[in-house]
């Protein structure tokens, strides 16, 4: 019996299945094998070896599951281009550039290395995006070389759930060369120019200024863009000029004492003289008279479906978190299996997700359950946007947590579970009233609000929807103000950025992806370029300051967002 066991484990057919993170490897083969995966070390310490039998390919498969740590290549230049002192920066643009094995991969490679050879079949599990189809390629580069005949497949998965990651080996497909390919050109420019311009930048204010030697002032077509966008703001609240300006208030108290107070129609006068004309002329005659009366129903749309800005967006606005901790944590939700892929620029739920065991996963929960039982009742209804990049569907929660998350792993997933129940239920319903009045032939108006349907509200504790009744008023309804007053103001500057508003601008000028937009943020900050204030806004600290202002004064608009724009059309042609 043990001869026939021994024989038949060794004519079973290998599959080598390998997948960006340890933690990723280590839940798939947990979820394939129903866990019964055994597991074993590989060279890395921190990348271990995981098998189990399969039924795959109408066959007995042996399941070997193995991880990189993200990217085990990276392009530089030959080591004839190290020196910074040496080599002309201008070279840079044409020198040769090589791609090959990091030193802190090594391991990584030996381990990959050994098992391929012992493989008939080679499974990419890597994220399914841009940068993962690159990593899956680096593997296969890696791999393909050292057996003859080998097969490739990629696996194509949102979720890191049993179904997904079953659904994903019955629809196993061929990797795409040309997506890896763009990620390899936007790494070679970003490389010439940026170590070009970083070498430049450096060595010269060195010498200039005498930074420390270990200081890097780096340069990146994504970093400056970033940048740009924070000076930009800095100096236009430095600049600002304040005006003085007047308006009209009118404030009305009834006899039954509901107050209701009118906005001036002109909004403000920024000439005295004016202002104070119209107002004595009120002051002569201030009996306002009712013109309009309208009501009508108002609406208080759900949000749409979630996707990676919005998120770190709202992360940052509601649960004060950064933009890189946002991903990280939204990364460990999503190797748990609570929440799909994080990393999409879908808010779209494509029609063959069925959105209804995801909903009642969450009746369980004290927190929402009532409400995700509600929405059963009621029906789901996706609130969807417009755009979906055809590759992940939008953030929603896979299944609610059978074990303790950290506070942090909390609050994320609960801003994930709220606004996908939110955006799967109804908009809240309203009654609206705005009424206008005339005194001395100058209009104000007043509007109302009276919720009727909360609906989502009811979850999305993030949003808010005041409700202000007021009084009751009658057609050609006259009556005197309680008070009416001229009151003077001033201009106030632009807000510096949020992290929130900075996302948003790089989204809008595509500036980065919506896997590197807290990156990029995360960079210019350790190269103390900006700062966070106490009041979480961003200012630039002098140097980065100074870089802006002097290339600008140069006539080199390289802290403008057209520059990458440019760039990112001219690959996408």
């Amino acid at each position: 019996m043990r001869i026939t066991t021994i024989v038949l484990k060794a004519i079973m057919h290998r599959v080598l299945n390998v997948a960006e993170k340890n933690d990723a490897a280590k839940s798939l083969a947990r979820l394939l094998s129903k866990n019964g995966a055994t597991m074993r070390e590989g060279f890395s310490k921190f990348n271990k070896i995981y098998e189990f039998n399969y039924q795959l390919f109408n066959q007995p498969v042996q399941m070997i599951f193995t991880s990189v740590s993200g990217h085990i290549m990276n392009c530089d230049f030959t080591s004839t281009y190290n020196s910074w002192t040496q080599i002309d920066p201008v070279v840079l643009f044409d020198a040769p550039i090589q791609k090959k094995v990091t030193d802190r991969a090594s391991d990584i490679e030996r381990t990959l290395k050994r098992e391929v050879v012992k493989c008939q079949t080679l499974i990419i599990w890597t994220d399914c995006d841009r940068e993962g189809e690159n990593i899956g390629y680096e593997i296969i580069d890696l791999c393909r070389p050292l057996k003859a005949g080998l097969k490739v497949y990629r696996a194509r998965f949102s979720e890191i759930t049993f179904n997904s990651a079953s659904r994903a080996l019955n629809n196993l497909i061929q990797p795409d060369q040309r997506v890896s390919a763009a990620v390899d050109v936007r790494q070679e420019l970003d490389l010439r120019i940026g170590a070009a311009f970083t070498r430049f930048q450096t060595i010269r204010l060195q010498r200039l200024f005498g930074f420390d030697a270990k200081h890097v002032i780096s340069y990146g077509s994504c970093q400056f863009p970033t940048l740009g966008f924070i000076v930009e703001r800095y100096l236009q609240r430095e600049n600002f000029i304040r005006e003085t300006f007047w308006k009209i208030n009118v404030e009305h108290q009834t006899d039954n004492g509901q107050f209701c107070e009118f906005t001036w129609e002109r909004n403000r006068l920024f000439e005295h003289q004016p202002c104070l004309m119209i107002y004595d002329m009120i002051m002569d005659g201030p009996q306002a008279k009712l013109l309009h009366i309208k009501a009508k129903n108002k609406s208080k749309w759900r949000p749409q479906a979630l996707d990676t800005v919005e998120m770190e967006k709202l992360a940052s606005r509601k649960l004060r978190m950064t933009g890189k901790k946002t991903m990280e944590i939204a990364e460990k939700l999503y190797m748990k299996g609570l929440i799909s892929y994080p990393r999409t620029e879908t808010n779209i739920f494509p029609p063959e997700i069925n959105l209804t065991p995801l909903v009642q996963n969450q009746v369980v929960d004290q927190r929402w359950g009532a409400f995700a039982q509600r929405v059963l009742n009621d029906g789901i209804r996706p609130r969807n946007g417009k755009n979906t990049d055809k590759a992940h569907p939008p953030i929603h929660p896979t299944r609610h947590p059978d074990g303790q998350l950290t506070d942090d792993e909390n609050k994320l997933y609960e801003l994930v579970v709220r606004h996908f129940l939110a955006c799967v239920s109804k908009d809240a319903q309203g009654d609206e009233t705005t009424i206008k009045v005339e005194i001395a032939n100058e209009k104000f108006h007043a509007s109302g609000l009276i919720i009727r349907e909360r609906n989502y509200l009811d979850v999305y504790i993030y949003d808010k929807w005041s409700e202000k009744e007021l009084p009751h008023y009658e057609l050609n309804q006259t009556f005197y103000p309680t008070k009416i007053e001229m009151i003077q103001g001033e201009t106030t500057p632009p807000q510096l950025l949020t992290e929130a508003d900075l996302i948003a601008l790089m989204e809008k000028h595509g500036i980065g992806t919506d896997a590197t937009h807290a990156e990029h943020i995360a960079k210019i900050q350790e190269r103390l370029y900006t700062k966070m204030n106490a009041e979480r806004r961003f200012e630039p600290e002098k140097l980065g300051l100074g870089l802006c202002e002097g290339y600008d004064k140069m006539g080199h608009e390289l802290s403008k967002p057209h520059l990458r724009a440019e760039l990112e059309n001219q690959l996408k042609a």
